[in-house]
């Protein structure tokens, strides 16, 4: 029965997986369509094919493996739950959103003002102000200009520096008895600062000394008067003492300056004071503490003289910002600033003054382009530097 190709489905699969060629019209059918016979034997019928019984629920086929259809059954039986709970689901949600929009719609359709008829509202007299109310002003000024121009009551007595643009960034003046400082590299201005601070007292009839360990005494002078400051007038009427002294000799006599040098001011009456420069008699000490201990007591005994003292300093290498030792700008009570700016923008190298603290004063902070002219300084409080 094998040879011929006849016989039971036993047979006719092992032709079929040798090779042969079946003469079962059921495979040119289910090629065609994609409909499997309803022959009840073959184990992926109920599989692969439709199924056209009518029945809602159809399994008529006993599978030979029964996990197949089972699976197949579940998972298509959990898909008909799927839809069956989606469908439950959607119907209470649509009704609670319904409700819920009804509900929302009705709250809004009442007037509010029918709920606040009843409440009290306080009322407020327009004629009367709160005590003290009308005398504050509520005024703002333009943040780029500084009103320093404006009185300040102070009960301290108050001095200008003598550089009409810089007294305009002070407002008030500096405190007077105040010990100032200025730093700046060379050729800043530094004894030209100093001279214009002399020469505004000089000019309203106080008396002043200038104590210079840098240049002789006629250089001092006649630098002055080539600026317009009459210093050679202002000695011969003993208005002014210009005093040159080497710095190793008065680091020497340091003790007996400073106990002399309060007794000297007040018997001279001088009301102002420049020394020309504090570096090189802090050059004159290797030891830190030391250099510190003795300025301290140079400067604490210019307080103690009651005179408006200004000191200048080199500055720092690594920064205009610090003094060269880095000591005087604590001991002093006002700091300016003297330093040179520049940029790739402009072709020239500019001077640009700051005032880094004054004590017991309001000033500005800002960093203002200057000048040294046959006249002196010139601060230009109006300009920028760039």
């Amino acid at each position: 029965m094998r040879e011929d190709g006849t016989g039971d489905g036993r047979g006719r699969e092992s032709d079929d997986s040798d090779g042969g060629v079946s003469d079962e019209p059921a495979a040119d059918l289910h090629a065609d369509t994609g409909v499997a016979p309803d022959t009840g034997t073959g184990p992926k019928g109920s599989d692969t094919g439709s199924n056209p019984n009518p029945n809602p629920n159809p399994n008529p086929n006993p599978n030979p493996n029964p996990n197949l259809d089972t699976d197949s059954d579940s998972t298509s039986n959990s898909s008909d739950d799927l839809d069956t709970d989606s469908d439950s689901d959607s119907d209470p949600d649509s009704d609670s959103n319904a409700d819920s929009t009804s509900n929302s719609s009705s709250l809004f359709d009442e007037d509010f003002g029918a709920a606040l008829e009843n409440v009290e509202v306080p009322t407020v007299d327009d004629e009367e102000d709160p005590a003290g109310f009308s005398d504050l002003e509520f005024g703002f000024t333009d943040p780029g200009e500084s009103n320093f121009d404006e009185e300040v009551e102070s009960a301290l007595p108050r001095i200008d520096i003598g550089i009409e643009g810089l007294d305009r960034m002070i407002q008030g003046g500096v405190p007077e008895c105040s010990l100032l400082v200025t730093i700046g590299s060379a050729g800043t201005g530094k004894t030209t600062f100093g001279l214009q601070f002399l020469n505004h007292a000089l000019e309203n009839g106080e008396n002043a000394v200038f104590i210079t360990l840098e240049e002789t005494r006629e250089r001092v002078i006649n630098s002055a008067v080539e600026k317009g400051y009459p210093f050679d007038e202002y000695c011969e009427a003993g208005q002014l003492a210009v005093v040159d002294m080497d710095p190793v000799e008065m680091a020497n006599s340091l003790a007996s300056i400073q106990s002399e040098l309060p007794r000297l001011i007040e018997d001279f009456d001088a009301s102002r004071l420049v020394l020309d420069s504090v570096s090189l008699l802090e050059m004159m000490y290797d030891e830190r503490a030391q250099r510190r201990n003795e300025i301290f007591g140079f400067t604490q005994s210019l307080k103690d003289a009651g005179v408006t003292a200004m000191l200048t300093s080199e500055a720092a290498e690594r920064t205009t910002y610090a003094s060269r030792f880095g000591i005087v700008e604590y001991l002093t009570d006002a700091v300016f600033v003297l330093q040179y700016v520049r940029s790739d923008a402009i072709s020239e190298t500019r001077l640009a003054i700051e005032i880094q603290k004054i004590r017991d004063a309001n000033h500005s902070r800002e960093t203002k382009p200057y000048e040294i002219t046959d006249e002196g300084i010139s601060v230009y409080q109006q300009a920028n530097l760039f």
